[in-house]
């Protein structure tokens, strides 16, 4: 194999892996790094954090492996996914099981550095990880369950630091569920058509004509149990504040996807990203102005 065939094989694997789209990671990110701050009262030791930071990554790119595995007989079927490697013979299904098993195995021997209780969630995290993708054949609202995939690191965080999983966790995590919810459905609304096509279900199809209500509520759902976090945290103005930008943000989101339309729909996924940002930056905060309650 000749170094240009090598670099566009990189490149395909890249794109199987969705680092080429990192929006993926950071909706992941965002809420583990809540629970890290939390978990270590502002101050989270650097190596726990370097390993759910990596191993985020890590199990992001192997989700995304083992989704495009499942999904390869439906993605040439949509406008959207038929470029992807798995459909275009880019990448064959014997090297995207090889992709998915290393990477899993990497994170996993990341998580092995941790303590017994973290080590067994790291085990649910992969079959929630793996089994996503087929909950789009017969679950009506496939995004609730990735909430749940994306948000594991949030207990698995606290179990790695503290050594149990304490309520606040599932706080946390209830909110990450409302948010996926609500950002997955401003994705799924791209690709209605296709997916009714092909019956796969989404949250966008089972909420019909009252998609854009939906997504709202579950935004308000997601600021509620944040708001309940900070109260439950002490937390102070800084921390409130902050998700007074979230909710600002969220009222753009509105605007966005008010019409439906496809490309403002999937800015509005994109925008998530600063939603994650805003509650993050307000933890932050408020841990280094405690006094500011």
């Amino acid at each position: 194999m000749n170094m240009q065939k090598i670099i566009q094989k990189i490149d395909a694997y890249e794109r199987l892996m969705r680092l080429d789209k990192p929006i993926g990671i950071l909706l992941l990110l965002w809420p583990t790094l809540w629970a890290l701050l939390i978990a270590g009262r502002g101050k989270p030791d650097w190596i726990v954090t370097l390993i759910f930071v990596t191993g985020t990554v890590l199990m992001r790119s192997a989700g995304c492996v083992m989704n495009d595995i499942a999904d390869s007989k439906y993605d040439g079927l949509v406008a959207r996914t038929q470029h992807r490697p798995l459909v275009t013979k880019e990448v064959s299904k014997k090297e995207a099981y090889i992709l998915a098993a290393m990477l899993s195995l990497a994170a996993f021997g990341l998580v092995c550095t941790l303590n017994a209780l973290t080590i067994k969630l790291s085990l649910l995290a992969l079959i929630l990880a793996a089994s996503y993708p087929f909950t789009k054949r017969f679950f009506a609202i496939p995004q609730a369950y990735l909430g749940i995939a994306f948000g594991w690191g949030i207990p698995m965080t606290f179990a790695a630091i503290l050594g149990f999983i304490p309520p606040i966790a599932w706080v946390l995590l209830s909110a990450n569920i409302c948010w996926a919810i609500a950002y997955d459905t401003e994705y799924a609304m791209v690709d209605r058509e296709d997916d009714l096509k092909i019956d796969i279900k989404s949250s966008a199809i089972t909420f019909g004509r009252f998609d854009v209500v939906a997504v709202m509520i579950c935004y308000g759902f997601t600021l509620l149990m944040l708001t309940l976090a900070g109260k439950w945290l002490a937390m102070g103005y800084v921390y409130y504040f902050a998700l007074v930008v979230a909710a600002g943000l969220v009222t753009n989101h509105y605007i966005l996807i008010r019409k439906r339309e496809k490309i403002n729909c999937f800015k509005a996924f994109l925008g998530n990203n600063w939603f994650g940002f805003a509650v993050f930056i307000g933890f932050v905060a408020q841990y280094l102005m405690p006094s500011l309650s």
